[in-house]
């Protein structure tokens, strides 16, 4: 009996000791795709390519690398599904992230420094290459159990997210190597969640980035006259605050989620006369600009925020030169049917019904769905009309994306893991007998 005793717990030891050593191998993968530095605006994408198509290989999942534009490459993997008349799963992420100040960072930036507690410290830990490398650590565990997905399933890591993603998921979106993959559900980034709730994503705020100009007659510094640049671009200032006030309010208040309200921010102001050691002071000057950031959800009306941008923010009557279409960057918040640019939460969409109960299954909570505050890749797949569903299995965790010591637990990112397990082979099980195999009206 003593005998049998010790056997069991030498067993267990050898478990346990088998269990560390392949989470530890998991947590190094993940830093190694961390350590490469993919910080905009000189992304060392070569190198991140390689790392995926190397994984991919181990994984024996099909791969091509798309470049449409040179130099910024897309990888694109499949596991092919055994009824290829099913529409596709599609799960995002993009390679790039954002530029670090290395001096205001704990740890360096690309080092994935691993502490104590268990905090993986790097720039792309929460945004996103966390939910790319858990993306193939759910197929590495699906296909060690056997499971073999009927949908096919596409992996795609894109560029340039962070600049726009105009060389990245617009140009695909749009390319027809999409069109040949019969996508029925794109899975794309989320934000982390400070609760034990994850947060989900069926929309997001359209940018207008808008920058407006205002002109008069030049002057001496200790002229008072009216209608100068200065003064009327002022006046617009004031006109934009007064609108973003109302707009915070409804949030403060708790009427409305911050994803749900216009937002606006002041991003720049250019006037003045340079000299060597800064402005010329006894000149106004005959030109002024300002830029505004302005987000609008896909339950605003856009073109009544056109109309006042055109009338009270920058009318012609105070020297304004801006005019319609004069937006840096601008997003339609309809889509290619004129609809608005949202993914249904309801038994419309059977891809929400699949997550919901995915997640729960693997014993994870979902709070109630958002409207994204900012902007992400799923836009382009949501002009379309294709569902795209935000989603970044992190909780109890605080948001860092953007932020000084980014940093994500293992233990969440590993619980994430089977999070993307569980909803992977929800979505590429699924067939929905009651509609024709393939149709559009499965979406």
């Amino acid at each position: 009996m003593e005998l049998s005793f010790h056997l069991c717990i030498i067993s267990l030891l050898l478990l346990s000791s088998k269990s560390a050593a392949k989470e530890s191998e998991i947590i190094s993968r993940f830093q190694r795709y961390l350590q490469i530095n993919t910080a905009q605006p000189k992304p060392l994408y070569r190198e991140a390519a390689d790392f995926i198509l190397s994984e991919a290989a181990s994984l024996s999942l099909e791969s091509q690398t798309l470049e449409f534009v040179p130099g910024k490459p897309l990888v694109l993997l499949k596991w092919p599904g055994s009824d290829p008349s099913l529409s596709s799963v599609l799960l995002n992420s993009h390679t790039d992230v954002v530029p670090a100040e290395h001096d205001k960072w704990t740890h360096p930036p690309f080092s994935a420094h691993l502490d104590s507690n268990g905090d993986i410290y790097a720039r792309g830990s929460q945004d996103m290459k966390c939910v790319g490398i858990q993306y193939l650590e759910a197929i590495r565990r699906l296909k060690a159990s056997g499971f073999e997905p009927k949908r096919s399933v596409y992996l795609s890591f894109v560029p340039d997210e962070e600049i726009g993603g105009h060389a990245g998921a617009e140009t695909f979106a749009e390319s027809d190597v999409f069109k040949g993959l019969n996508v029925g559900i794109v899975l794309d980034e989320g934000l982390a969640s400070p609760t034990e709730n994850y947060r989900t994503f069926y929309a997001e705020r359209c940018p207008m980035w808008l920058v407006i100009k205002a002109t008069g007659a030049p002057g001496h510094g200790a002229k008072l006259y009216d209608n100068t640049a200065m003064e009327n671009l002022l006046k617009s200032i004031e006109s934009v605050r007064r609108f973003r006030a109302s707009q915070f309010d409804l949030v403060k208040a708790g009427l409305k989620a911050e994803g749900e309200v216009v937002s606006v921010n002041m991003v720049f102001l250019k006037a003045g006369t340079p000299t060597p050691t800064g402005f010329v002071m006894n000149l106004q000057p005959s030109e002024a600009e300002a830029g505004f950031d302005i987000r609008v959800p896909p339950t605003a009306d856009q073109e009544s925020l056109e109309r006042r941008i055109a009338e009270e923010w920058a009318p012609s009557s105070r020297n304004m030169t801006f005019m319609r279409g004069q937006f840096k960057q601008k997003v339609s918040v309809l889509d290619d049917s004129g609809r608005p640019v949202l993914t249904a939460t309801d038994s419309s969409n059977p891809w929400w019904g699949l997550l919901e109960e995915a997640v729960k299954k693997a014993n994870g909570k979902l709070g109630k769905p958002e409207i994204f505050p900012a902007s992400t890749d799923s836009r382009y797949f949501r002009q379309l009309g294709l569902p795209a569903i935000g989603f970044s299995p992190m909780a109890n965790t605080p948001i860092l994306l953007h932020d000084h010591n980014e940093f994500l637990n293992k233990d969440e990112y590993l619980k994430g893991i089977e999070i993307y397990e569980s909803i992977i082979k929800a979505y590429a099980s699924y067939v929905d007998h009651g509609r024709s195999a393939g149709s559009r009206d499965e979406l």
